[in-house]
């Protein structure tokens, strides 16, 4: 019934205004990602990117510079791993914040032992929140585009971080298709992670960014941007977890669901 619901939706949804040939021939210049894409893909993220933009509300902080070129790679980066998961798992959310470069965020920390209440400031390039915004570098955002292929990918990081917690939470388990076993999917990259873990511990250097030790969630952001830019990374360090992203990010359709 929820699936029906939805496609009434879809449906109904006014269709958003297309993209400029001038500023996607932009970003299919600058971006390696989307120019390495076949013209059927291309074209299925071209309309996208549509619906992000028209979706999605875009403010620039800090003296951060947006333009439709600029909002436009953002969109296509974002939309870059829901390809063929469809549009619908980036809902829940409106807002993109784009900062010049890093940006600071004051957090709270509660000791559970002891009940001591802490404050301090984290500088960040990305963040995402459950219902909330995506914010992001845009400093960042052009190292990823001059080194597209070393593994690093913030807006894909972030848009990961949102599909975890599209799940429940953010434990590294995303919204699975039925072909894959959330037992399966979690004995994998526990398995995995706790390989990365003990090298990064022993002071091993990893393929894999050794970020990705602070946490489930962040191990899961962490190799999906890994997936997407440098997939051989992740099939070289930790096969059974790419055999898994493959499945994940590319499904059959029948059997994806949410």
């Amino acid at each position: 019934m929820i699936d029906l619901f939805r496609r009434l939706r879809e449906h109904l949804r006014p269709r958003p205004a297309p993209i400029d040939d001038t500023t996607w021939t932009q970003v299919v210049s600058s971006c390696a990602l989307v120019a390495a894409l076949s013209p059927n893909a291309a074209r299925r993220l071209r309309e996208l990117c549509a619906r992000f933009l028209a979706d999605k509300q875009f403010s620039a902080l800090g003296g951060a510079e947006l333009d439709d070129y600029r909002r436009l790679l953002i969109a296509a980066l974002a939309c870059l791993p829901v390809l063929d998961l469809g549009y619908d798992y980036l809902r829940g959310w409106r807002q993109v914040l784009v900062y010049p470069g890093e940006f600071r965020v004051r957090r709270e920390h509660h000791d559970e032992d002891t009940g001591v209440v802490t404050e301090g400031d984290d500088t960040l390039i990305g963040e995402a929140w459950e219902h909330g915004p995506l914010v992001l570098s845009w400093a960042d955002i052009e190292q990823d585009l001059a080194e597209p292929h070393a593994g690093f990918n913030v807006v894909i990081h972030e848009i990961a971080h949102k599909l975890d917690m599209l799940g429940g939470g953010s434990d590294g388990v995303p919204p699975l298709p039925r072909s894959i076993a959330r037992t399966e999917w979690i004995r994998a990259f526990q398995q995995a992670y706790d390989a990365h873990c003990a090298a990064v511990d022993a002071g091993v250097e990893t393929a894999i960014d050794p970020y990705a030790a602070e946490s489930p969630d962040e191990f899961f952001a962490c190799l999906v941007e890994a997936w997407h830019s440098a997939p051989t990374q992740v099939e070289t360090e930790m096969p059974a977890v790419a055999a898994l992203l493959q499945r994940l990010f590319r499904p059959d359709p029948s059997a994806t669901a949410i």
